[in-house]
């Protein structure tokens, strides 16, 4: 499967069995694929693709922002932004890398991917590489350790090619 930058996909179950010592968000809820993720690449490894959950709880997810915006000036955790006509939250907290044998499907509506504007893609991924850049200087907002995650995903896919 070609993944494409700046789309959403649904991770499969094997991923998340691999890493369920890191308390990653639940893959599934209800019965249903959840949640779908906003992608793009590593600007450093092209085998290593980011992804964001998005979330349906806005109003949570601002009063957190609004509490986080008081104590400091910047807040990495979140971005708002619609889908579907819907206003959505970014959990750039819970960011986490993988790989494409991974990636279960892309996110669809009416046969069509869903999109969102290029200032938001823009932002998403601004933010997300700006937490990136903190987790590898020791400054973790994700609720695990991203960094970490990579290099078992560089490890295991070197270790499959040899």
């Amino acid at each position: 499967m070609k993944v494409e930058s700046g789309k959403f996909y649904f991770i499969k179950d094997k991923f998340f069995d691999i890493f369920k010592d890191y308390k990653l968000m639940q893959n599934k809820e209800n019965g249903n694929k959840r949640p779908c993720y906003f992608c793009f690449n590593d600007p450093e490894n092209e085998e290593i693709i980011w992804f964001v959950p998005i979330s349906s709880k806005v109003e949570k997810y601002k009063n957190i922002y609004e509490n986080k915006k008081k104590a400091r000036k910047k807040v990495y955790n979140f971005v708002f932004g619609k889908v579907l006509g819907k206003e959505k939250t970014f959990l750039i907290q819970n960011i986490f890398p993988t790989t494409e044998e991974y990636i279960e499907s892309k996110y669809q509506n009416k046969k069509q991917d869903v999109e969102i504007t290029e200032s938001l893609k823009e932002e998403i991924i601004e933010v997300s590489l700006n937490v990136i850049k903190l987790a590898k200087k020791g400054i973790i907002i994700p609720f695990y350790d991203i960094i970490e995650m990579k290099n078992i995903l560089l490890e295991n896919r070197y270790t499959q090619e040899n």
